[in-house]
């Protein structure tokens, strides 16, 4: 949207409405997910929770100290990252990372977060903002990846999953093509990701220092432990008697599952939540627990630091750009 021909108060007065509908759309989203979730009553869950004397003032504190974590970790890393193009606070890498969160929360698979990101910065700037961004979230998925595929391959080995053989081989045939074709495309300097060509990816990747990348996917493995360990702690709160080794295998195939399905990123409680369903079915643990702790997870992960989020995306000033 271009307002360079406008006069300076009504410019000022879109942009307000701008900031306001961003957080006024993420606060509509995340209520319109907890009050029409069919597949679980948030008044009745509300209820258990209150109920259940394993919920105490101490647990949910300490569930708070893991999101905080969580979060502290992740404005490290994007601190960590950034600094390759400017140095900057971690007052204003916290602002940055929840500002963005909150933008993010309701568009396709956070792709939000890149513009988000990038506007804080001088436009001369954005282009490598948006890569630098783009490397953080390759190298969570990176950790996903890793960890699922481990978890996948011992669930298997260690329960029966009924898996159809045929469908199997021919979603892996699919995935053997489409490895083809993107290896073929990726020798082709005109192949794009997120607008950007694999050639000069490979360039700006190349030039990050091996110490910024080493301790960037330091954190993101760091982060994965936390959150993962976070669900754990509440199976262990519904009454789930399982140990941690066996709980990761599931967890860690949970996140792989969700993770390689698009979906806007608010729903993403819901993509979980029926991933895990499936998985945890297969370990004994009823459906109500497990979207209850799906729900849990959502809410102290992303729906409270977007809450925080909402105050830097009402604060923003565009002279913040002016660097």
């Amino acid at each position: 949207m271009h307002f360079g021909s406008l006069p300076y108060k009504t410019k000022q007065f879109f942009f307000v409405l701008i900031k306001l509908s961003i957080v006024v759309g993420a606060f509509y989203f995340i209520y319109r997910k907890l009050a029409t979730n069919e597949n679980l009553d948030f008044h009745e869950f509300w209820l258990f929770l209150i109920e259940n004397e394993s919920f105490s003032f101490k647990t949910v504190s300490f569930l708070i100290i893991l999101t905080g974590f969580n979060w502290f970790f992740e404005v490290v890393k994007w601190k960590t990252l950034i600094s390759y193009i400017k140095n900057i606070s971690f007052k204003n890498a916290l602002e940055q990372s929840l500002g963005a969160l909150t933008a993010s929360l309701f568009t396709p698979n956070r792709i939000g977060e890149y513009g988000a990101k990038a506007i804080y910065y001088h436009s001369s700037k954005r282009k490598r903002v948006m890569l630098l961004n783009l490397l953080s979230n390759m190298m969570q998925m990176t950790v996903t990846v890793l960890f699922g595929i481990i978890g996948l391959w011992l669930m298997y080995t260690k329960y029966d999953l009924n898996v159809d053989v045929y469908k199997v081989s021919r979603f892996l045939l699919i995935i053997i093509v489409i490895g083809l074709f993107s290896v073929l495309g990726l020798k082709q300097n005109k192949f794009m990701i997120k607008g950007f060509s694999i050639e000069r990816l490979k360039v700006f990747f190349k030039h990050i220092p091996t110490r910024i990348h080493v301790l960037a996917f330091g954190i993101s493995m760091l982060r994965y432990l936390i959150f993962s360990f976070q669900f754990y702690f509440l199976l262990e709160l519904f009454g789930i008697s399982v140990s941690y080794y066996n709980a990761m295998i599931v967890i860690t195939s949970m996140y792989l599952l969700a993770s390689v399905i698009p979906s806007i990123f608010v729903f993403d409680v819901v993509i979980k939540g029926s991933v895990a369903v499936y998985l945890f079915a297969l370990v004994g643990v009823n459906e109500f627990t497990t979207l209850g702790i799906v729900t849990i997870m959502w809410l102290l992960n992303f729906v409270l630091p977007s809450v925080f989020g909402s105050y830097y995306v009402l604060n923003f000033n565009l002279t913040k750009t002016n660097d």
